[in-house]
């Protein structure tokens, strides 16, 4: 393995550039991938994030950079807004000394500063899908003369619906382009994407990452899915935790989860891929101060976040893909430190569970929740601790004033210490022991969100092509009717439905109301407000990668 920048043929500026930013030794991945890159290949290349893969195909790009070539030189296209960003820095900072011009590209942003920047010449533009098109549709975008695409997280991008988009893509560019494909995982949508598009690949992979278990303390907690908050907030009381990471399934969760422990005295905040790249360093930079101790992210946003003191993990969503659980975890046991990872698991979850102890060969310990009475306890040793600490320091010169005062006006000293130890407990009414259910092996049939299944015979058996009729009954006041073209036998379930219409379309899952899934497709009540908004994301969405399509019912 080549063991220096120096010798992988690089542009001197850019060893110079890669090793100011204090990067000295290449990854497996940029060790295996820049060669490659330079001699002209096309590639796929597997690897995850955090292997330094941005730095892989982006220093061959500015490598073969040639000045005045009044051109689009290079395309990389990634699934979402906050990557887009974050690959147009580091590339302009490996780039700075070539004076390489980079622009991110993502919806969200007034097209007139997009179009201005392109219209004054750029190099390299990193886009999302999405905006790349649009601006292609305006004519303001032109690339007829790029020279390498890059398809970075392409699993990820197929994932949310954008195969259409990556192939309209790679259309409109020159079919002697150089391609490099990126993918954490090799799914057979990924295989069909490179053979259909890349031109006697070369293959690079790294080692799939592994578990230390030796540094990270494993642990599982069954529990009912409405409980969720409830024994987070019990853990929070008796874990030593210095620093979280909280994985949840939305955007919209990780927002209502962080509202939800601040106001339960847990100082947390949502890292949300929807933040300006500047507030979101103002999110970490408090992290990593300690002014807050809890971040609560989606696997999307948490791209990218490389801070070593991380105490904790929880998983309060498990993810679907048992390698998506080994690098969640991963960021905790760090730099020769011990870590914990702690996943809430519902019953109906028991079987992702299961998943994830066969991918990485072993057992997860089961934990027991602690008690009220248990907490309480731990309560009362961290006052008495508290107070201890105050009373060997000797500092409360003023406290002991006061408390003098109160002697001289006939008070017991011991009934004084109690009532200021009881006025410091008040703070714990605001901090309330939630209760826990006991735990439902089987889904109870009534929920706050109801779920029927109706028969086949609600099709049009004599037109195959007709929308299927709605089951019996209108939608609540307020409320739309949508029909998605999955059901029961493609395997849709309630919470796939509210993750997918709730992270695509960026609305509050509980908001989504009664779902009714039969064989062949589903129908799910929206509010009337955000119809237009779940339709306008309607070309995202997917369930068990399957695409779907809504429309009203």
């Amino acid at each position: 393995m080549t063991s220096e920048f120096s010798q992988l043929d690089l542009h001197p500026q850019l060893v110079q550039a890669v090793e100011a930013l204090g990067f000295t030794t290449p990854t497996p991945i940029q060790s295996a991938l820049i060669p490659v890159l330079l001699a002209g290949h096309d590639v796929i290349g597997q690897a995850h994030t955090g292997t330094g893969k941005t730095a892989a195909y982006g220093l061959p790009i500015l490598h073969n950079l040639e000045a005045d070539y009044q051109a689009i030189q290079a395309l990389v296209v990634v699934p979402t807004r906050e990557l887009a960003i974050q690959v147009a820095k580091a590339l302009h900072d490996y780039g700075e000394p070539r004076l390489a011009r980079v622009l991110p590209i993502y919806g969200g942003e007034p097209y007139g500063r997009q179009i201005g920047r392109l219209q004054k010449g750029v190099d390299i533009v990193v886009g999302t899908p999405g905006r790349l098109l649009d601006l292609i549709e305006r004519q303001t975008l032109d690339l007829s003369r790029v020279r390498v695409v890059v398809l970075d997280e392409a699993d990820e991008m197929l994932s949310m619906g954008f195969i259409e988009d990556i192939e309209a893509l790679l259309a409109v560019t020159p079919a002697a382009r150089q391609t490099a494909l990126l993918s954490a995982t090799m799914s057979p949508e990924v295989r069909r994407l490179a053979d259909r598009y890349l031109r006697d690949p070369r293959s690079v992979t790294t080692e799939r990452e592994q578990v230390t278990v030796a540094a990270i303390e494993q642990r599982t907690y069954l529990v009912n899915a409405a409980d969720k908050l409830a024994a987070l907030t019990r853990l929070f009381e008796m874990e030593p935790i210095t620093s979280a990471l909280i994985f949840v399934r939305t955007r919209a969760a990780a927002g209502e989860l962080a509202a939800e422990l601040s106001t339960r005295g847990f100082p947390a905040e949502g890292l949300s891929g929807e933040l300006e790249q500047e507030e979101r360093e103002r999110v970490l930079n408090r992290f990593r101060r300690g002014q807050t101790t809890v971040l609560v992210a989606t696997d999307v946003a948490a791209r990218g976040l490389d801070i070593e003191q991380i105490s904790h993990v929880f998983n309060f969503d498990l993810p679907e893909d048992p390698e998506i659980y080994v690098h969640r975890i991963g960021r905790t046991g760090r730099a020769g430190k011990t870590g914990i990872a702690i996943s809430l698991v519902t019953p109906a979850e028991r079987w992702r569970l299961g998943r994830i102890e066969g991918f990485t060969k072993q057992r997860i310990a089961s934990g027991v929740l602690p008690t009220v009475e248990q907490i309480e306890q731990r309560r009362e040793e961290q006052l008495l601790e508290q107070v201890t600490v105050w009373l060997k320091r000797g500092r409360t010169g003023g406290e002991r004033r006061l408390a003098a005062t109160l002697v001289d006006a006939g008070y017991d000293p011991l009934e004084i210490a109690a009532a200021a130890l009881r006025h410091v407990r008040t703070v714990e009414g605001q901090r309330p022991i939630l209760p826990l259910t006991e735990v439902q092996e089987r889904r109870p049939r009534t929920k706050l969100r109801e779920v029927e299944t109706r028969p086949a015979r609600d099709f049009r058996p004599a037109d195959h092509s007709s929308r299927p009729r709605r089951s019996p009954g209108a939608p609540e006041a307020g409320m739309v009717s949508l029909n998605l073209s999955r059901g029961r036998l493609h395997g849709v379930r309630p919470g796939d439905v509210v993750s997918t219409i709730a992270y695509h379309a960026d609305i509050p899952g509980h908001a989504i109301g009664k779902i009714f899934i039969q064989d062949h497709h589903t129908v799910v009540d929206v509010p009337e407000k955000f119809v237009m908004q779940v339709l306008a994301k309607a070309h995202n969405f997917r369930i068990n990668r399957q695409t779907i399509t809504v429309e009203r019912a």
